[in-house]
C-alpha cells in the first residue's frame, strides 16, 4: 500500500544497519522517502543495505555517528540535513541494552552507557532536528521505546527498561510543546521482537521464556513493527495522534 504523503520527505532513521531500523529503510525507501540510513559499527551491513535500496529505485543517504555521545548524535542529524537540503522526520531507533546488569551490581559508568545511548541519544537528536523541522513548516519524530519501560524488563535489563521509560515521558512532553509547530511526535514499544538485539543480549533460555509469555505464540520480527511507524509518520492517517505510544508486542502487554 502507497501512502502518498510519505513519498518525497526527508527522513533520518538512526540504528537503521539492522533490526527494526533496516526494515523502516527498506520500508519508508518504498513509499519514496528519501532515508538517512545512520550506522555506526555494522558498516558492511549499512552498505549493503544502501546497495540494496538504491538498487529498488530508492534514494538513500548513508550517515556514520556514534549515537552514544551528544556529538555524535548531533552529527547524525547535520550530516543528514547537509545530504538532503531538509528535514521532514526524525526516527530516534538506535540503542541497545549495552549489557544486562542485575540493580544491585550496577555501577555509575553502567547507567551513563545505558542512559547515554538510549535517552540522551533522543534528546540530543531531537533537539538538533526541531529546528529543521520547524523550517519544513512541520513534520514528525517517532521514538523506539520498549515493551521493557512498563513493565520493568527482568533478567538484568532494568536499566535499559528505565531508559526507554524516560524516552516514553520524553515523547509526551516533546508531543505537547512541539504540536503547535506541527510536528507531532509520538513512539513505538516492541515487545518480544527476534533481531540482532536478541542474538547479542538474550540466552536461547530467556527467548523461549519471553516467548512463552506472548499470547500470539511466537517472537515478532522487524517488519512486525513497520506498519506502526509509518502510520505515525503520515499526517494523513494520524495527523490528530501525539504523544502516544504504541505497543506492538501479541499481547503480553495490553495497557
Amino acid at each position: 500500500m502507497q501512502i502518498s504523503d510519505i513519498a518525497g520527505k526527508a527522513v533520518l532513521i538512526t540504528g537503521a544497519s539492522t533490526g527494526i531500523g533496516a526494515a523502516l529503510a527498506r520500508a519508508f525507501a518504498a513509499q519514496g522517502a528519501w532515508v538517512g540510513l545512520h550506522y555506526n559499527a555494522s558498516v558492511e551491513a549499512a552498505k549493503a543495505l544502501a546497495d540494496e535500496i538504491t538498487a529498488a529505485g530508492g534514494r538513500v543517504a548513508l550517515i556514520q555517528a556514534d549515537m552514544s555521545n551528544g556529538a555524535g548524535a548531533r552529527a547524525a542529524v547535520d550530516k543528514a540535513v547537509a545530504a538532503f537540503g531538509r528535514l521532514d522526520g526524525l526516527i530516534n531507533n538506535a540503542g541497545g541494552m549495552v549489557r544486562r546488569v542485575a540493580y544491585e551490581l550496577a555501577t555509575e559508568a553502567d547507567y551513563d552507557e545505558i542512559m547515554d545511548l538510549n535517552a540522551r541519544s533522543v534528546l540530543v537528536a531531537s533537539g538538533a532536528a526541531i529546528p529543521h523541522l520547524k523550517a519544513a513548516g512541520g513534520g514528525f519524530i517517532i521514538n523506539t521505546t520498549s515493551i521493557a519501560a512498563r513493565n520493568g524488563a527482568g533478567g538484568g535489563a532494568g536499566l535499559y527498561g528505565s531508559s526507554k521509560a524516560f524516552v516514553s515521558n520524553v515523547t509526551r512532553g516533546m508531543a505537547k510543546e512541539l504540536i503547535p509547530f506541527g510536528i507531532r511526535v509520538n513512539a513505538v514499544a516492541p515487545g518480544v521482537i527476534d533481531t540482532p538485539f536478541h542474538e547479542r543480549y538474550s540466552t536461547e533460555a530467556q527467548m523461549k521464556a519471553m516467548v512463552a509469555s506472548v499470547p500470539q505464540g511466537r517472537a515478532g520480527v522487524a517488519q512486525d513493527c513497520v506498519g506502526a511507524f509509518l502510520f505515525l509518520a503520515s499526517a494523513a492517517l494520524s495527523g490528530y495522534i501525539i504523544g502516544q505510544v504504541i505497543e506492538v508486542n501479541g499481547g503480553p502487554l495490553m495497557p
